[in-house]
């Protein structure tokens, strides 16, 4: 399957703009820059917006409505992403990552496939725009080959939307501190026990450090974790790149912040 710009009635347009239900109306924008280069003011690298086209005629047959307004609104993320990093002078790479080698399909048209079928599954609509992103990231990106994309999708779909939104915390605790007061590893409060096991799982996951450590029979007793005391490992940082997590609200990670039991700054 080719790039294919059939008009406005094109299936594939269809579906990125159905994405508008997910992304609102800048998925619009981009069906036009997509499938009607032309009448944009945008601009957008054709090895990318072909991979993405090809992508959205694939996915123009889906029959579930929120299936179709997330697949269409992660393309319309990643190409949103791609052009604001071509703005910011991070062209599409040339290293052969949207070259066709074997299966008569480039590494571009698989990672991208599988991030459409990512945002399908997820019923979570707020993490359509990052799997999106991670596209963009991942085409902008000459050091990161397709199998450690592939590898951050996969770690990517195991976090709930609380805990991306953990990881961004801690990934801009530099720009914004993070509270000393520590936070309960069993609260009594469910929302705030819930928020404590997604930490947990963060850190069991070795996305954070320091790791989580079963507590050992006769063993003293540690002092109590502080949000001020988490580091990304560097598996955290791929994460948080890929995703672009820097894009959260601030509200966002203040409302996660607060599940924990923790005084909103």
């Amino acid at each position: 399957m080719r790039d294919s710009l059939d008009g406005p009635a094109a299936p594939g347009r269809a579906l990125v703009e159905t994405g508008e239900l997910v992304a609102g109306s800048m998925s619009r924008a981009v069906a036009g820059l997509l499938f009607e280069p032309g009448s944009s003011r945008l601009s957008l690298d054709e090895r990318l917006a072909g991979v993405l086209r090809d992508a959205a005629t694939a996915a123009a047959d889906l029959t579930s409505p929120w299936e179709r307004a997330r697949a269409g609104a992660a393309l319309a993320f990643a190409a949103e992403l791609a052009v604001t990093r071509g703005h910011q002078g991070r062209g599409v790479r040339a290293d052969g990552l949207f070259s066709v080698r074997s299966g008569a399909r480039s590494d571009a048209e698989r990672l991208v496939e599988a991030v459409v079928q990512a945002a399908r599954r997820t019923t979570d609509d707020r993490r359509v725009r990052h799997l999106g992103y991670l596209v963009a990231e991942v085409a902008v990106s000459p050091d990161l080959d397709p199998a450690l994309a592939l590898r951050a999708l996969q770690l990517a779909e195991q976090c709930g939307w609380r805990q991306l939104v953990l990881l961004a915390a801690v990934g801009r605790r530099e720009r914004s501190p993070l509270p000393l007061a520590p936070f309960e590893e069993e609260p009594r409060a469910w929302t705030a026990w819930g928020a404590a096991q997604d930490l947990l799982d963060l850190r069991r996951a070795g996305l954070l450090d320091p790791p989580a450590e079963p507590a050992r029979p006769g063993a003293p007793v540690r002092p109590r974790l502080r949000p001020a005391d988490l580091r990304l490992t560097r598996r955290g940082v791929l994460l948080h790149r890929l995703l672009a997590l820097d894009f959260l609200r601030d509200d966002d990670v203040a409302a996660a912040l607060g599940d924990l039991g923790l005084p909103r700054s």
